[in-house]
């Protein structure tokens, strides 16, 4: 495995973000760092280079767009990779509009899809 990279999960739920790093962690030799708010995110992402940024598509701690945040973010950050985690491909396809990287779905953790996304970044 290559050397460790550092993932940035925001707008996730406590249970949610345990899961995807569970299986984050299972596969790739990863840290996950989390922020609950776009303030939170941006005040961290000023300060690190992560591999990749992990966007909800609604913050759980204040109902925030994550799509809202992913355009923010990315025109501020344009050299790092950020990508939606949602089911819906509406929503998928609005991010990747907006300068993400292809997602997935919370349902598709540990599956090739997952895989597919992540690879590129943490492999």
């Amino acid at each position: 495995m290559a050397d460790s990279k550092t993932v940035l999960s925001v707008g996730q739920c406590s249970f949610d973000h345990g899961n995807i790093s569970r299986a984050i962690q299972g596969r790739y030799q990863a840290t996950i760092a989390a922020a609950a708010t776009r303030e939170e995110a941006m005040a961290w992402l000023k300060d690190n280079r992560p591999a990749l940024v992990l966007v909800n598509r609604l913050f759980d701690e204040d109902g925030e767009s994550g799509i809202d945040f992913l355009r923010e973010a990315k025109a501020s950050h344009p050299g790092t990779a950020f990508l939606l985690v949602s089911n819906l491909p509406e929503a998928q396809a609005e991010a990747q509009a907006a300068g993400a990287v292809a997602g997935f779905g919370k349902a598709e953790l540990n599956t090739a899809r997952m895989n597919t996304a992540l690879d590129p970044w943490l492999v």
